[in-house]
């Protein structure tokens, strides 16, 4: 699964839909969104990870990609372009140059042709060095961070900020890849309760989870989250495993991420290391209600606050809130992305979200847990995309 043409051509059209008709061309610059609109996403596990290109569209519909030799052969897959300004950086013959001199030397290369053009450019990601070689006159371009039309109509627009807010709405290729990535979750999460027992150590199921997401999905991939034993005494702990040994009456917080060409699942469940207490079980019973009732709210149109206080609400008749964390929180290629279900939250859910419900508790004396699934919203309701099984045994 990648990216597809149809899909970044349609994301272009999206954006051009947006931005001023005055502007012909944007530069832009955040990696995720050059993944975006270009499908071009640079292997974080080869030599070039944290290396990038940048992304030049043109309202006439050409897209170039500018990068250095190498940046372009750490790409995952071929990107949908059609040109490439590429400037050596290293040819096995000679020293290596400043890595981030090579972008802004096929910066250069592009200058005069935006000259006395208007465009905008991703301010908050573009080097000031690559910036300087533009050479284009200030007035020509926007990089201001305001998104709302001045007094006098002429109000700059934020290119970045535009980006993100069409990364809400998925189209069918995002999705498709981010079933991928649920499909390698739920293998992970089978695996825990295959190994799961006393004695073993959190790296041992870090280990044992890793491996069975990426058999499951079938290539490289990153993995990262919550690998913790949640104990009465820490009923809320968070992070990578540590070399801890399970011990019988913990409870296991698997609460992790499979990350494929940058998009992401991202949800959990927390099994008992052996037979769980009464009061273990009566607060998970109050997860699972908690959920039931947030997942009647999930529909277009739904204020992200009105999804948290039908999750929180659960906790609270029963004496334990309110929820002390989001409600959930949208994913896509960040962690956490609008809409942010939280008690203040401005977000309003829209058709093609892609978020997460995830109540949890965490009682001293008692023990830590937390449930999630991910879910696509549609007009009247809602798809769940996650399918591991949820329970404490």
């Amino acid at each position: 699964m990648m990216l597809t043409n149809e899909g970044c051509l349609a994301r272009r059209e999206r954006l051009w839909a947006t931005v001023p008709e005055i502007a012909d061309w944007v530069l832009v610059a955040d990696p995720r969104h050059v993944q975006y609109l270009a499908n071009f996403w640079v292997q974080p596990l080869s030599f070039s990870a944290g290396e990038r290109g940048l992304l030049l569209l043109e309202r006439s519909g050409r897209a170039t990609l500018l990068a250095d030799n190498f940046t372009l052969r750490s790409a995952v897959h071929k990107p949908f372009i059609d040109r490439e300004i590429i400037t050596p950086w290293y040819d096995h013959q000679h020293s290596v140059v400043n890595r981030d001199h090579a972008l802004s030397e096929a910066v250069g290369r592009i200058a005069d042709e935006l000259l006395d053009r208007p465009g905008l450019i991703e301010a908050e990601w573009l080097p000031v060095s690559a910036w300087k070689a533009l050479e284009v006159e200030e007035e020509s371009y926007s990089d201001t961070t305001e998104t709302h039309e001045s007094e006098n109509g002429s109000g700059a627009i934020d290119l970045g900020t535009i980006l993100r807010e069409l990364r809400r709405q998925k189209e069918p290729d995002e999705i498709s890849l981010m079933r991928q990535c649920m499909r390698a979750g739920d293998a992970g999460h089978a695996r825990l309760r295959e190994v799961l027992k006393a004695g073993v150590t959190e790296f041992d199921i870090y280990r044992e989870v890793q491996a069975a997401a990426l058999e499951a999905a079938g290539r490289p991939g990153l993995i990262y989250g919550d690998f913790r034993a949640a104990t009465a005494k820490n009923p809320k702990p968070g992070g990578l495993p540590t070399n801890d040994r399970l011990q019988s009456g913990d409870l296991f917080l698997l609460d992790y991420s499979v990350v494929l060409d940058g998009y992401r699942s991202d949800f959990t469940n927390t099994l008992s290391v052996g037979p769980p207490s009464s009061q273990q079980m009566m607060l998970f019973e109050l997860c699972e209600a908690a959920m039931k009732a947030g997942e009647a709210t999930l529909k277009a149109g739904t204020p992200a606050r009105d999804v948290y206080a039908a999750v929180s609400s659960v906790f609270e008749d029963a004496g334990y809130g309110p929820l002390p964390h989001h409600a959930g929180h949208g994913i896509g290629l960040a962690h956490p992305e609008p809409p942010i279900l939280v008690p203040h939250s401005d977000d309003v859910l829209l058709e093609g979200d892609v978020l997460t419900l995830e109540p949890g508790a965490y009682v001293e004396g008692i023990g830590g847990m937390r449930i999630e699934h991910n879910y696509l919203i549609g007009e009247h309701g809602a798809e769940r995309l996650s399918n591991h099984v949820i329970s404490l045994t």
